[in-house]
């Protein structure tokens, strides 16, 4: 009997991700789940890589990692949307850049035209409405 090729897809996005479940957890109680976030982060995307997974569950693996690393470091929070004083408008926020290893955040690029205006902070680039 042949299965069709959704329920293939599902069964082979179901058996990869418990494969993928399974190992992870196994490397986990293999050294006692005392690593740091980044080499913690470095054995998921291993398994994540290791051409098991099809590539939907392998790119949900490799965003969970991610989420994982940041959240265990502080790191990347995810952007938050603020709306102007005047409602008119939807600014969106970005998360703070991740320090590097001497703790020194990088700078944040500025640009700047007569139709733009860079906030003080330089976190942000305003783009000025056009006259009428």
């Amino acid at each position: 009997m042949r299965m069709h090729p959704v329920f293939r897809t599902v069964w082979h996005v179901t058996v990869g991700t418990c494969l993928a479940l399974l190992v992870a957890s196994a490397a986990s109680a293999q050294t006692g789940g005392a690593l740091d976030p980044q080499t913690r982060y470095n054995r998921q995307i291993a398994v994540c890589n290791q051409g098991v997974l099809p590539e939907p569950a392998r790119n949900a693996c490799v965003r969970d990692a991610g989420a994982q690393l940041d959240r265990a470091t502080g790191g990347m929070t995810g952007s938050r949307q603020v709306t102007s004083p005047d409602g008119r408008s939807t600014v969106i926020v970005p998360a703070p850049a991740r320090p590097d290893a001497f703790g020194v955040r990088p700078p944040l690029p500025t640009v700047s035209s007569p139709s733009t205006t860079t906030t003080p902070d330089g976190r942000a680039t305003l783009v000025n409405p056009l006259s009428q």
